[in-house]
């Protein structure tokens, strides 16, 4: 689906996707109803109503199938922007045990590091168009400020192994979630599930085509259940876009002051 769709707030999401089913239905009753004359009618009429049962678990395989991997995708991108936090936050407690100086300045670029995740890949996200070609310089300066990093005694010595540590994993957690922000349900999945949802409609006016408001009734039954599983899937398509949608609320709780500042 477009972008512009993907980001639209819910109620209007839903008033898109109502409509547009509605009217393919509408189109689909109007074309049967047309074709469905007297002489016709007894042959249109004779097709088996048994069809319905086997074009409805169709539509609900193609529904739970395009479900599961919008599911997965929000699982992935939810447990990266914890993941990330964490790491984070890690490393901002285990900077009390580095000279102030270094200290200080560690918690600056962590500070800048959510600010900028937070105002600027965040809304890049959900546009899909934040790449991981470029390295964001707040965490990398970062790194390289604690790689070197002259210890002094043991205790330091294990400090600085565990926020190289922290940080690194906090490199990988945006990695993935960077990933996951790229990842949709592809436009085929999406032409086949309307197909296949299309099909039952015209097999449900076919079966009904003596009965015009039985079938009506029928096809807009049918129709409110695909635009229902549409919007259900197009609203957690994209996990960082639109209103339902992950923020990064968890990595603004390390450093409130992080988003302001930027």
């Amino acid at each position: 689906m477009s972008d512009w769709l993907h980001n639209l707030p819910v109620p209007w999401m839903a008033l898109v996707i109502f409509g547009f089913t509605y009217l393919l239905a509408a189109v689909i009753f109007a074309a049967v109803a047309m074709v469905a004359t007297e002489e016709r009618a007894k042959s249109l009429k004779a097709i088996s109503p048994g069809m319905l049962p086997v074009l409805g678990i169709i539509f609900g395989l193609f529904v739970a199938f395009t479900a599961a991997q919008v599911w997965g995708d929000s699982d992935r991108a939810s447990a990266a922007v914890s993941r990330e936090a964490s790491a984070l936050r890690s490393a901002v407690l285990l900077a009390a045990g580095l000279p102030a100086e270094q200290e200080t300045r560690l918690r600056g670029l962590v500070r800048d590091y959510i600010g900028h995740a937070a105002t600027v890949e965040w809304p890049m996200m959900a546009h899909q168009e934040v790449s991981l070609r470029v390295t964001p310089p707040a965490l990398a300066e970062a790194l390289q400020l604690v790689v070197a990093m002259t210890p002094q005694g043991g205790g330091q010595e294990t400090v600085q192994r565990e926020i190289i540590a922290a940080l690194q994993q906090a490199l990988d957690a945006r990695r993935q979630r960077i990933i996951v922000s790229l990842a949709a349900v592809n436009s085929v999945k999406w032409w086949c599930l309307y197909l296949q949802g299309a099909c039952a409609l015209l097999a449900i006016g076919l079966v009904h085509c003596d009965n015009r408001l039985g079938g009506a009734i029928a096809m807009g039954l049918f129709a409110t259940g695909v635009a229902t599983s549409v919007l259900l899937i197009a609203a957690h398509d994209r996990p960082f876009a639109g209103q339902i949608s992950i923020h990064p609320e968890p990595l603004l709780q390390i450093m409130p002051d992080a988003a302001a500042k930027n």
